[in-house]
């Protein structure tokens, strides 16, 4: 049975109307003239929202008027595969069709629906999305276009989350990831991230590390592989504990302090010999603390396209936000089937932030006085976010950050966190794969500057959407940031020059 038939209005536009199971006829669009309706529509979207959803095909009058608006991106999402080609059918959709702006979405499962919007919806690009529902269809098939509603909505948020920490760090992971390649070989790589391992301890610097450093002493003591984050370094050390490697991932100044209190303890020459594992967005002085290190690839596009072209990495996941997440990754890419998890609280137990030993101690005592002594530094840093609610336990309190951190790491191993707990979690872990770097290599230099050479030439003639230009992408989240009303055009030509002339004092 046809869905739809079709009637044409008094301007002449073929319009189409459902056949409803009732056998009325409702036409989706005004049959008076459904452009003019279209161009109405599309004028009450705000200004900067240039990354339209469209629910419902219909006649196509509102996507092909926010098109000829210059509206950056348009999306549509129809259901019933008859249905729409009934409608294909019945008029000419080339000038939508043809557009390399618009896609069309038909029978879209949830996660094709996030998958798409997540790989092209750039909010530095675009600014802000509407979606637009086309209501006579989306009553049709209500909880289909509902279910779609909610899996947009879901890809969004994670699309906001995301932007928040590219504006925020774009900047400094461009200048960082460039620094670390005009200054290291590109083709060297630690030997430590060649093992094959079954058992691992990764320790976290929670409070409760203080309570299971015996326990981590007898997985010394059994040769278990000891993968430490950068905070909790110091700790080890404190306690004679030698950690088989370190893990740091953060691209802020903060993180040459965890390696500086190694320094407080006297462990800095020690230290030397621990391999270092850094992001390649790391902090370029960090690479100075081991003789040992390596730098992994995480998910910024300019490191995906590092390992592409210039030297495969240690591909790692950095989406849990924290060190002790990566570690784990770490762990598993070294295969370990058992890992005991050290000091992961993820939340402030007794009012206490750190473990005793780390760099947080020090710092603050170097910089007390009468007016600002230790413990007023040490309560504003414990109360500079505000707590969530904990029923029936004032032994630990957890900010939103903080619970995000535990969330994700509890989906990633199926484990609970328990905050101050005396007793390490055990994470086992099944179906091991190696996620290594990648070894298809579209072109070898002979060094990072020859890298950098070229890199800054394809910078110049990159085209939007092109491999190059998405690795500016977080770069030029940070410029709209902080130049909000500065239009697409002015903004990629802004990153460009931006980034281009960063190269040129290391080329």
């Amino acid at each position: 049975m046809s869905k739809y038939v079709f009637k044409t209005t008094r301007n002449g536009e073929i319009i189409p109307a459902l056949v409803l199971p009732d056998g009325n006829i409702q036409p989706l669009h005004s049959m008076v003239d459904p452009v003019k309706e279209a161009e109405r529509l599309v004028a009450t979207i705000p200004q900067n929202t240039d990354f339209l959803i469209f629910l419902g095909l219909g006649g196509g009058f509102a996507p092909l008027a926010a098109l000829k608006s210059g509206t950056g991106k348009v999306m549509v999402i129809d259901f019933d595969r008859d249905g729409v080609n009934e409608l294909l059918s019945s008029k000419d959709y080339t000038p939508l069709l043809n557009n390399k702006r618009f896609t069309l979405l038909v029978n879209p499962s949830e996660k094709e629906i996030q998958s798409f919007i997540l790989q092209n919806y750039n909010p530095a690009l675009y600014g802000g999305t509407s979606t637009i529902p086309l209501r006579t269809r989306i009553e049709a098939d209500t909880l289909l276009f509902k279910t779609a509603a909610q899996s947009i909505q879901q890809a969004i948020s994670l699309v906001s989350s995301d932007y928040s920490a590219q504006a925020h760090f774009g900047k400094q992971w461009f200048s960082n990831i460039i620094r670390n390649i005009a200054y290291g070989d590109p083709n060297t790589h630690a030997a430590i991230t060649d093992s094959i391992i079954d058992e691992a301890a990764v320790v976290a610097a929670g409070p409760s590390l203080d309570m299971q450093i015996t326990q981590l002493a007898e997985c010394k003591e059994r040769d278990v592989f000891i993968i430490c984050s950068d905070t909790a370094a110091g700790t080890l050390l404190h306690h004679g504990i030698k950690p088989d490697t370190i893990v740091s991932i953060d691209c802020q100044h903060i993180s040459y302090y965890h390696f500086l209190n190694c320094n407080s303890h006297g462990f800095l020459n020690f230290l030397q010999n621990i391999p270092l594992i850094l992001d390649i967005a790391s902090p370029p002085l960090l690479a100075s603390f081991s003789v040992n290190h390596t730098f992994f690839s995480s998910g910024h596009p300019l490191a995906r396209y590092i390992n592409y072209a210039l030297k495969p990495m240690p591909q790692l996941d950095t989406s849990g936000g924290n060190v002790t997440y990566t570690c784990i990754s770490f762990a598993e890419y070294l295969g370990a089937k058992r890992i005991t998890l050290f000091g992961a609280d993820f939340a402030y137990v007794k009012s206490r932030t750190y473990a005793k030993g780390t760099y947080i101690y020090p710092y603050f005592e170097k910089r007390q006085n009468r007016l600002n002594t230790l413990e007023a530094q040490l309560s504003a840093f414990l109360y500079r976010s505000p707590f969530l609610s904990i029923q029936g336990d004032e032994e630990f309190r957890e900010t939103a950050q903080l619970r995000f951190y535990r969330e994700k790491l509890e989906q990633k191993t199926g484990i609970s966190i328990v905050p101050g707990s005396g007793n390490p979690a055990v994470i086992s872990l099944k179906n091991f794969s190696r996620k290594s770097g990648s070894t298809a290599i579209k072109k070898r230099f002979n060094s990072g500057a020859d890298f950098l050479k070229q890199y800054r030439k394809d910078i110049i003639s990159a085209e939007q959407g092109s491999e190059v230009f998405t690795t500016l992408l977080p770069y030029a989240a940070y410029l709209k940031h902080r130049n909000p009303n500065i239009g697409t055009k002015e903004l990629i030509e802004l990153t460009k020059s931006s980034c281009s002339s960063y190269i040129s004092a290391f080329v």
